[in-house]
């Protein structure tokens, strides 16, 4: 099963787990099944993820990690508009839509 994590910078992990909640709704909207977790920057770095998804303001942060994994930056972590728009040409890379 494909494993999406949603990645946020603070450890009170808030912002990450709505954006987790709107990734779920839009996975299901377009009717693909999916894993969809939360962490902090910190903790990615070591996850098995498929796709890891994260706030533009994180992007730099990321650099620094040698991460395989495809990454989706968000400017509003909560939109599922945004959030549909960015995700759908990367399940379909990946054969998953």
């Amino acid at each position: 099963m494909l494993q999406i994590l949603v990645v946020c910078g603070g450890a009170g992990l808030g912002s990450s787990f709505a954006c987790q909640m709107s990734v779920e709704s839009v996975l299901q909207d377009i009717g693909v099944k999916a894993s969809v977790d939360h962490s902090d920057i910190s903790s990615a770095a070591g996850t098995r993820a498929d796709i890891i998804i994260s706030g533009k303001n994180f992007e730099s942060q990321f650099q620094r990690y040698d991460l395989q994994v495809d990454l989706i930056f968000l400017d509003r972590l909560v939109d599922k508009k945004e959030i549909q728009e960015k995700l759908v040409p990367v399940l379909k890379a990946k054969g998953a839509l």
